[in-house]
């Protein structure tokens, strides 16, 4: 059965697991909401997301700079001892996300991030379009959902497909680290720097 993009919401929602996550336990629950926050609390994901309200404070800042030296990041990204943060796989979760970032050109870490000016813009964009192509009144506003989901894909670090393996995103990685490690890691914030540009 086809599973819809607002169910796949509602159950993000319901347990603040990554989208294709949430996509694989509700194809494998044929659907069935209930059946699918089970079978990710018995894959332990969900179990990670419970770890989300513990304070993370330690952890460390990665900086990667791209051949040819007019591309870098330095990005941080936390955890709740330093026990973790000095593991192989945190080093490796950072270098690998700093340069997702380079590659990606991400805005912001998260949605929550997002200026709300910026994003009404975009949302104005995108119903004159959606006028302009012709569409109907009543289907205008589930056309910029759509974009605006789109555009969050597009801006939103945890939203991206990573570039390494693009049917996972970087929630998806993340919550993998988190429910590896046992305690909660969150990606703080990130500046991407390329030479010469002054945005």
């Amino acid at each position: 059965m086809a599973i819809t993009a607002s169910e796949v919401q509602e159950l993000r929602k319901r347990t603040s697991v990554g989208m294709m996550d949430c996509k694989r336990a509700l194809t494998e629950a044929d659907g069935d909401m209930e059946k699918a926050i089970e079978i990710l609390r018995t894959s332990g994901i969900a179990k990670a997301q419970d770890r989300a309200g513990r304070v993370a404070k330690e952890g460390l800042i990665e900086a990667y700079v791209h051949a040819g030296s007019k591309l870098g990041v330095l990005l941080e990204v936390n955890s709740e001892t330093d026990f973790v943060s000095l593991t192989d796989e945190f080093k490796g979760f950072a270098r690998d996300l700093a340069m997702h970032i380079a590659a990606a050109a991400p805005l912001v870490v998260s949605r929550d991030d997002l200026d709300q000016t910026l994003l009404e813009k975009e949302k104005a964009i995108y119903r004159e379009q959606a006028i302009q192509e012709g569409k109907p009144e009543k289907v205008i506003e589930r056309i910029v959902e759509g974009r605006v989901d789109k555009y969050y894909q597009d801006v939103c670090l945890l939203e991206q497909s990573y570039v390494k393996d693009p049917d996972k995103t970087v929630q998806d990685l993340l919550n993998d680290l988190v429910a590896k490690c046992g305690e909660n890691v969150t990606i703080r914030r990130f500046v991407r720097f390329v030479l010469g540009d002054e945005s």
